[in-house]
């Protein structure tokens, strides 16, 4: 049977994983993969999460399953990050987390629970978006179709043509919105917008699931859950995927969570049930040390706010990078045609780069990014900051 197997091309990526490790530029930069890096290029451990790990060593007991919706104790302090520690909808009784291996392990039970409930469901997803999310919803056999979100000419949200899609959407299908730190572009809707959006999906009876895998990396913890909140308050229905890979820095622990918003406590407790049996299903129990050490961090007094320090630490640094990215191509009188990376939110940049001009970057300088021209906000440093302006001013001025 193997040998009718087809090979794949690697995923682009991964691609440019293997492609940077084997290039002897020693000036080369890495702005294709998405994860924080600090100013000399790693992705740090937080002392938040050192300390907490210092501690599960004494405190851990056991080494046994933690059940299909994770530990109760992740649920109890994550929620109300989310959705903030006055909110209705907890009170209500109103939401159910379920621990997944990361956002995107959230995303498949997601997008398996909405095959499960009604196959016939289309899930429309912005234009650009994560590839991954339609990977996703073809592995789960879920359809999706595409709503507008940038103007391809003028690299700029296109607000207008997203509301006016949105507006043509069946009734009753999903929408796949990026609650904050918008990827790839890092084109986030403001508050009116959010508002606008709302009422479309009201009045459309739309089901809203949002990606929210940023919290704390746009403009803070409380601000980037804005949109969520919103939605959450006044819609019966909706779905939440959060992940913690990025404000916790626990890229390789996969924890994340779904969480599904119901009319009432009731349906909630109903639709608990279903999510038990598709994560049955998919992976059974989810590993438990990484939201052991976000349920330990969140629950802490000491711990709690030398978190949200070094979040709003990684949040600013990247803020910083980006002006300073910007200012640093004024010499080369492209401070203009770059002023939208300091307007965008989050890790990720739709630059503007052209896929010639990226493959230049990448060949004549060692700098690498996807060939859409999305950058890593972080990836770059202000030691190195001069020569990727140089460079980026090197291939514009010859395009």
């Amino acid at each position: 049977m193997f040998a009718t197997i087809e090979r794949l091309p690697a995923d682009p990526i991964l691609g440019l994983i293997e492609a940077f490790e084997k290039d002897t530029n020693p000036n080369k930069i890495d702005l294709g993969v998405g994860v924080y890096r600090n100013e000399q290029g790693i992705t740090p451990i937080l002392q938040s999460v050192k300390e907490a790990e210092a501690l599960l060593i004494t405190r851990e007991t056991t080494k046994s399953y933690i059940g299909s919706h994770g530990d109760p104790l992740f649920a109890q302090v994550l929620l109300p990050l989310i959705f903030g520690e006055g909110s209705s909808v907890l009170a209500q009784q109103r939401a159910s987390l379920t621990q997944a291996p990361g956002g995107t392990g959230a995303l498949r039970l997601a997008a398996d629970f909405i095959h499960r409930i009604d196959p016939r469901k289309t899930i429309w997803i912005s234009d650009p978006t994560w590839p991954n999310h339609f990977a996703i919803c073809d592995a789960a056999g879920i359809r999706h179709d595409r709503y507008p979100y940038v103007d391809p000419q003028s690299n700029r949200l296109d607000f207008p043509a997203m509301l006016a899609a949105l507006q043509q959407i069946p009734h009753g299908d999903v929408v796949l919105l990026h609650a904050c730190c918008h990827n790839p572009t890092g084109f986030d809707l403001n508050r009116d917008q959010w508002q606008q959006v709302l009422a479309v999906l009201q009045e459309r009876q739309l089901l809203p699931l949002l990606d929210f895998a940023y919290q704390g990396f746009g403009d803070g913890l409380e601000e980037d859950a804005w949109a969520v909140r919103l939605l959450a308050e006044n819609l019966p229905e909706v779905m939440i995927t959060a992940s913690c890979s990025k404000n916790f820095g626990l890229y390789r622990e996969r924890i994340g969570a779904f969480i599904a918003v119901c009319q009432n406590q009731s349906e909630m407790e109903k639709v608990r049930s279903q999510l038990a049996v598709v994560a049955r299903s998919n992976y059974s129990n989810p590993p438990a040390h990484g939201s052991a050490l976000v349920a330990t961090i969140l629950d802490s007094q000491e711990l709690n706010p030398l978190w949200r320090q070094e979040v709003e630490a990684m949040r600013s640094r990247i803020a910083d990078l980006r002006q300073a990215l910007v200012q640093g191509l004024k010499p080369h009188g492209l401070d203009q045609t770059f002023a939208h990376i300091a307007e965008q939110k989050g890790m990720f940049s739709y630059s503007g780069l052209k896929p010639d001009q990226v493959s230049r970057l990448q060949k004549e300088f060692g700098i690498y990014m996807v060939k859409t021209g999305r950058m890593n906000i972080a990836g770059y440093s202000q030691q190195n900051l001069d020569y990727l302006c140089r460079a980026i001013a090197d291939v514009c001025q010859k395009a």
